[in-house]
């Protein structure tokens, strides 16, 4: 029992340890803030201008 006392708090900081080396992956560089702003769709995703038969 005193041996579990001891080897859960270890294996407890070595798994937050190693979720915050994980989650520094998972962050997005600092160069990802200057992307390029999205163009707009091209002209086949747009719906068609259909003429009103009212017109």
């Amino acid at each position: 029992m005193a041996m579990l006392a001891v080897l859960i708090p270890l294996l407890m900081l070595g798994v937050v340890l190693v979720l915050g080396r994980y989650e520094e992956l998972l962050l997005p560089q600092n160069d990802a803030d200057r992307r390029q702003p999205a163009g707009p769709p091209p002209a086949a995703a747009r719906p068609a201008m259909e003429e009103s038969p009212l017109a």
